[in-house]
C-alpha cells in the first residue's frame, strides 16, 4: 500500500523533493566551508593582532561608515524637504496701531540686557514688544558688560543702531539717551518684572510706575515675555528679531569674508556651533568622566552662581541635557550620512580638555575651520577681545551655512534654529539627546549600520524641516510659528508630492504650550526631546501596510538568507 502511495507521487514533485535535498546538503556544506573559513580567520586576526598596533580608538568598534554616507540622498543632506513651501511673513497688518497713534509723551522704558550675545538679543527683541504694550518711547538697550563674558561693548559697536531706529519706526519710537527736563536728565526708576510676564503682567505692574515715574528702566531683562501673545504681537517680534537687529559693517563685512572662505573650499559646508567650553559644563551640572580633575575645575566655575543647585550628572545625561561631546556630535553625523570629506565650520571658545577634546571630531571630519583659521591675526585685531563680537562673526557663518548643528539647547541654538526656519527652512540639527544617549551608551555592542539607523530614526523630527514643532512649542524665538506662511498656489502646483498634511498631533496632551521658566543655561528640552512628545508623525519604519500580504515573502526570504546572514554576523564580530 505504501508502495502504491509512493508510486502515485508525481515525478514533477519527486524532482523538486530530490532538487531541495541537494541544495540542503549543498548549502550544509557551504556553511561548514563558510565555517572553517570564519575559524581560519579569526585564528589570523588573533596572530596579527599581536604584531600589530592596536586599532583607532574612535570607530574601532564600528564598521566603517562609508565616504558616501548613508542611504540619505544628497538633496535632503543639504535641503529641508517641503522647505519650498514656506517662507516667513512678519509684516504688519493695516489695522496694526503705528507709534505714532500710540506713542504717550512721558513715557520711557529702558532694559538693561543679561547673559551673552544671543541671550541679550532675546531682550532686545522682547523690550521693542513691551515698549509697544506700554504705549512707550525704547531707550536703545544698554548691554551687559559685568556677566562671564565681560565685554565692554556698547548696541550701537556691535548691532547697526540707526538701522535699527529707523526700521522700526513705524511700530515704536526708539531713542538713543534719554532726554532732559529743565536741564536735568531723567533718572529712571529700576525695578523687574518675572518671567514670562504677559501684556497684562505689564499693564498691571510697570505701566502704574511708568506713568508716574515717567522713565522706567527694566533689569536683568531675558526672557522676560510670555510666549503667549497675539499673532500681530508675534509678528512684531519677528520684524526686530529678523530684520531690525543687524550687525555693524565691519562685524558683517568680516563674517562675510569667512562664509566666502568656506565656499571656496567646498560647495556645501556644515555650522557646528560646539557649546563645549568650561562654562557650560559648569553650568550643565554633566560628567565627562575627567576624574577629580574634571570635578575641582568645573566646581569651581560652578561656585560663581550661587543659584545653582546641585545635580545628579547620570540623571541629567539620561534626560538629554547634557551638551554632546564632540566626538558624540561626530558620529551623529557621520551616522545622519555626512561623509569625511564633508568641510566643517566649528563656532566656538575655548574647548574643554582643548585638543585632546577635538581629536575625535577631526578623526572623523578633517576638514575642520574656524574664524582662527580662516582670518588672519589683523583681522580678528578689531574684535578679538571682545566676546560679542567674535560670537556675531560665528553667528553670521552659523545663519549663512547649508546645515547648521549644535551639540546643545542654549541661546545661540534657539536664535539660529528660528531665523533658519524663517529664511526658509535650512536644515537645522539639534540633537535628540535624551534618546541618543542610550545609544552612544551601547554604540559598541551594535554594528555601525545598526547604529547609523537609530540615530536616523531618532533625529526624524529634530532637522529643521517645516512643520516639526506645532504651534506654540518651545521658546518663540525657536519656533517663531505666528511669522511662517504657506505658500498655497506652490503647493497647488508642485503635484502630489507635495500634498502634505500637518505633522504635529492635536491630542489636548500636545496642545499644552507649557510655559516653562527654561533658563538659559538649563538645558530644557520644553517637552521636545521626546520624539512622540513632538506629535512628529512621519512614518520612520517605511510604509507599514501590506504586511500580512507580505508575511509569506518575508519568511522565504528570510529561509534563503539566514546562513549568508549568519556568516556576515560571524564575520562582522570577528572583525570587531
Amino acid at each position: 500500500m505504501k508502495q502504491k502511495k509512493r508510486e502515485n507521487v508525481p515525478s514533477s514533485l519527486l524532482i523538486l523533493r530530490h532538487v531541495f535535498f541537494i541544495r540542503r546538503r549543498s548549502r550544509h556544506h557551504l556553511f561548514s566551508l563558510a565555517s572553517a573559513f570564519a575559524a581560519f580567520l579569526f585564528l589570523f586576526l588573533a596572530a596579527v593582532s599581536l604584531f600589530s598596533a592596536p586599532p583607532p580608538i574612535i570607530l574601532h568598534h564600528h564598521n566603517s561608515p562609508s565616504e558616501g554616507g548613508s542611504s540619505l540622498s544628497e538633496r535632503h543632506l543639504w535641503s529641508s524637504r517641503h522647505s519650498s513651501l514656506y517662507y516667513g511673513c512678519s509684516n504688519a497688518t493695516n489695522t496694526f496701531p503705528t507709534a505714532a497713534m500710540k506713542t504717550h509723551p512721558n513715557r520711557y522704558l529702558l532694559i538693561a540686557t543679561s547673559g551673552g550675545l544671543n541671550q541679550q538679543r532675546t531682550g532686545i527683541t522682547d523690550a521693542v514688544v513691551a515698549a509697544y504694550i506700554l504705549n512707550a518711547t525704547l531707550v536703545v538697550p544698554k548691554m551687559d558688560k559685568k556677566s562671564f563674558w565681560k565685554d565692554a561693548s556698547d548696541f550701537a559697536e556691535i548691532f547697526d543702531v540707526d538701522w535699527f531706529i529707523s526700521f522700526l519706526s513705524r511700530d515704536v519710537e526708539i531713542i538713543k539717551q534719554l532726554p532732559s527736563k529743565g536741564g536735568k536728565v531723567l533718572i529712571p526708576h529700576s525695578m523687574r518684572v518675572p518671567r514670562k510676564c504677559t501684556p497684562s503682567c505689564y499693564e498691571n505692574r510697570v505701566l502704574p510706575v511708568l506713568v508716574k515715574k515717567h522713565a522706567v528702566q527694566l533689569g536683568k531683562f531675558d526672557y522676560r515675555l510670555s510666549n503667549k501673545l497675539d499673532s500681530h504681537l508675534q509678528k512684531l517680534r519677528c520684524r526686530v528679531n529678523y530684520h531690525a537687529l543687524r550687525f555693524t559693517d565691519p562685524v558683517l563685512e568680516l563674517g562675510k569674508k569667512l562664509v566666502e572662505r568656506m565656499r571656496r573650499k567646498s560647495e556645501h559646508f556644515i555650522a557646528l556651533h560646539l557649546r563645549f567650553e568650561p562654562d557650560m559644563l559648569a553650568f550643565s551640572g554633566c560628567y565627562y568622566g575627567g576624574g577629580d580633575k574634571e570635578r575641582a575645575e568645573l566646581g569651581a566655575i560652578r561656585a560663581r552662581w550661587k543659584s545653582l543647585h546641585a545635580k545628579d550628572p547620570e540623571k541629567e545625561r539620561r534626560h538629554g541635557r547634557c551638551p554632546l561631546t564632540p566626538e558624540e556630535v561626530g558620529l551623529m553625523l557621520r551616522a545622519l550620512g555626512y561623509g569625511s570629506d564633508v568641510h566643517v565650520y566649528v563656532a566656538s571658545g575655548a574647548i574643554y580638555g582643548g585638543e585632546e577634546a577635538l581629536a575625535p571630531l577631526k578623526s572623523l571630519f578633517p576638514n575642520l575651520q574656524s574664524k582662527e583659521t580662516l582670518a588672519s591675526k589683523e583681522e580678528l585685531g578689531p574684535v578679538l577681545s571682545f566676546s560679542s563680537r567674535m560670537a556675531a562673526l560665528d553667528f553670521i557663518v552659523c545663519d549663512e551655512s547649508d546645515v547648521f548643528v549644535t551639540n546643545n539647547n542654549g541661546n545661540m541654538a534657539k536664535m539660529l534654529a528660528g531665523r533658519r526656519r524663517y529664511f526658509g527652512h535650512k536644515p537645522t540639527i539639534r540633537p535628540n539627546a535624551k534618546k541618543l544617549h542610550k545609544l552612544f551608551m551601547n554604540r559598541r555592542n551594535t554594528s555601525w549600520e545598526g547604529f547609523a539607523s537609530e540615530v536616523q530614526t531618532h533625529q526624524i523630527g529634530f532637522m529643521g524641516a517645516p512643520n516639526e514643532m506645532k504651534p506654540g512649542w518651545g521658546e518663540f524665538h525657536e519656533n517663531p510659528w505666528s511669522c511662517i506662511c504657506e505658500d498655497s498656489e506652490a503647493k497647488a502646483k508642485g503635484g502630489p508630492e507635495n500634498q502634505i498634511g500637518e505633522e504635529y498631533t492635536n491630542s489636548e496632551e500636545n496642545n499644552e504650550m507649557g510655559e516653562n521658566g527654561d533658563d538659559h543655561h538649563k538645558m530644557e528640552d520644553d517637552g521636545e526631546q521626546d520624539l512622540a512628545e513632538t506629535g512628529y508623525l512621519e512614518n520612520v519604519n517605511g510604509v507599514q501596510g501590506k504586511v500580512r500580504g507580505n508575511a509569506i515573502l518575508m519568511e522565504n526570504t528570510e529561509e534563503l538568507n539566514v546562513e549568508q546572514s549568519e556568516m556576515e554576523e560571524l564575520l562582522w564580530e570577528l572583525a570587531k
